[in-house]
């Protein structure tokens, strides 16, 4: 093929757009291989300045790796749909697929839930240590007092943890038996 045939398409990504994307995931990869508890207070979740949580000292063992699951795909971009494979393992995660993830990795389900599922899911009211927070269209989770959500993220690969509370009217509130 000689460049004359060759064409690019326009709106493609040039290639140092495509570098950046590619050097940034690599960031993400990396801080989510490494180990994720840090130094917590006790009691309360804290946040890292990459945006990971730190994993309280007195957390109990299905708190730290739901905690330890949620990091490691806390700056994966969101895609509607995503992470509902049977396996959970995806590219992107959507609101309740990045949830999903998270209480997997505890052995918390078998399966993903979509935003609606989770009404029935767990149980009644807010948790100890794990609160869910669900609807028809949308879910977060708090843990240990940080909310875990895909929306109010900054830019493709910001976290989905964040410490900021959000409006609360019209999700119905569950949590993990025992958490």
């Amino acid at each position: 093929m000689t460049g004359e045939e060759f064409s690019i398409s326009p709106g493609a990504p040039s290639d140092d757009e495509i570098r950046a994307e590619l050097k940034e995931m690599k960031e993400v990869q990396r801080e989510a291989s490494q180990d994720p508890t840090g130094t917590g207070p006790s009691g309360a979740v804290t946040l890292t300045a990459k945006g990971n949580a730190r994993i309280p000292a007195d957390a109990p063992k299905k708190v730290a790796q739901i905690i330890g699951s949620a990091n490691a795909i806390a700056r994966f971009p969101y895609v509607y749909g995503g992470g509902h494979g049977a396996d959970f393992i995806d590219t992107a995660y959507d609101c309740s697929g990045s949830v999903s993830y998270a209480l997997a990795g505890a052995g918390l389900m078998d399966a993903p839930l979509a935003s609606g599922g989770f009404e029935r899911w767990g149980e009644p009211g807010p948790g100890r240590w794990v609160t869910i927070y669900t609807s028809p269209g949308h879910m977060f989770m708090t843990v240990g007092g940080v909310r875990y959500d895909t929306s109010g993220r900054s830019g493709v690969y910001g976290s989905r943890w964040n410490a900021e509370p959000r409006p609360l009217s019209g999700y119905t509130v569950r949590h993990p038996k025992g958490l």
